[in-house]
């Protein structure tokens, strides 16, 4: 084993491009034979149409727009209500008969209640450690109980309820500035920024990460952070090839995982700082009245007294409440 490893070095510091070229060559022996060997009695698939090696029916896919359509069209030449395509190592199974659909729905749940698994969702919630992009488990047991119960509640609602109407007026207020002051108003600006703000007031207890601006509106820290989560709202389920061929992701040919990563940086550098100093403020015990939704989260006890939550999942968890939130948003201004 220490000598593989070692020529493997050796491979790396000699010469990358040699390197390069055997790791690529083994995954495509590698897969080739998976596919030459691979028994079709062993698994009965639905009909679909005959893949490429590797990369299946990703070519015609994208030569196909859209993609409903082409899908539909295969069935129809199939002459089946549902079929079967794969995508590199994906398989793609749609359904187009209500009674399989209900099969599906009440039979096999468990089977299909996760959400897709992808190189974005998995950045994002910090190696699935959130209720919604977690595969079914325990982990997204513990999680959904944790914002139900704690987050959704009826009475954790009526509690912030003065947050959500402060963050009204201040819409209002911004507005009043603009049109008094002869300036046009971006709607779809000021409610990104409003939704934004409301998330800042209902965990941090604050409307600005800076000092904002005298008429209402956000500052740079606010652009910026709104921004990056509009990025990741964009990428979290858009098409990448790397989803389908997963050893694509060392080269990152579409750019995904690098602006992916980037939008966390700008968003960790500014949460990770308030929540790493709300939680010592708990801990040496200079803070243990429940302002906002970071204490609800930070004061949760297991039955042992022992914090319910890991901090990596309180960082989590913020993250995506703030996807959630703005992607709301983009349902009510596009509806």
């Amino acid at each position: 084993m220490n000598y593989t490893h070692s020529f493997l070095m050796l491979l790396r510091q000699s010469s990358r491009p040699l390197f390069l070229v055997m790791f690529f060559t083994f995954r495509v022996i590698k897969t080739l034979r998976y596919h030459l060997n691979e028994n079709p009695k062993k698994r009965k698939l639905p009909p679909g149409p005959k893949p490429w090696p590797i990369v299946g029916n990703l070519p015609e896919m994208l030569a196909n727009k859209p993609t409903t359509r082409w899908i539909h069209k295969i069935m129809e030449e199939k002459n089946t209500e549902i079929a079967c395509i794969r995508l590199g190592n994906v398989h793609v199974i749609p359904v187009t008969c209500p009674t399989i659909a209900h099969e599906f729905l009440r039979k096999h749940d468990i089977d299909f209640a996760s959400r897709p698994v992808s190189m974005a969702s998995d950045i994002i919630s910090n190696g699935y450690l959130t209720s919604v992009f977690v595969p079914f488990g325990e982990q997204w047991k513990k999680m959904k109980n944790v914002v139900a119960n704690n987050l959704l509640s009826p009475r954790r609602h009526q509690w912030l309820q003065h947050k959500r109407n402060e963050e009204a007026d201040n819409l209002i207020f911004y507005v009043y500035n603009k049109c008094n002051n002869g300036g046009l108003v971006n709607v779809r600006i000021a409610t990104q920024h409003f939704c934004g703000n409301v998330f800042r007031k209902l965990f941090f207890n604050t409307r600005y990460f800076g000092k904002g601006m005298e008429d209402g509106g956000p500052g740079l820290e606010e652009i910026e952070h709104v921004d990056a989560v509009f990025t990741l709202l964009n990428h979290v389920y858009a098409f990448s090839a790397s989803d389908y061929l997963p050893w694509l992701r060392l080269l990152d040919l579409d750019g995904h995982k690098g602006k992916v990563k980037n939008a966390m940086i700008i968003i960790n550098k500014h949460h990770d700082s308030l929540i790493e100093e709300r939680i010592q403020q708990w801990n040496d015990g200079s803070k243990n009245v429940e302002e906002d939704l970071l204490d609800v989260l930070i004061s949760l006890k297991d039955v042992n007294n022992n914090p319910l939550l890991t901090t990596k999942e309180i960082k989590a968890l913020l993250i995506v409440r703030l996807h959630l939130l703005l992607y709301i948003f983009l349902l009510l201004i596009t509806a």
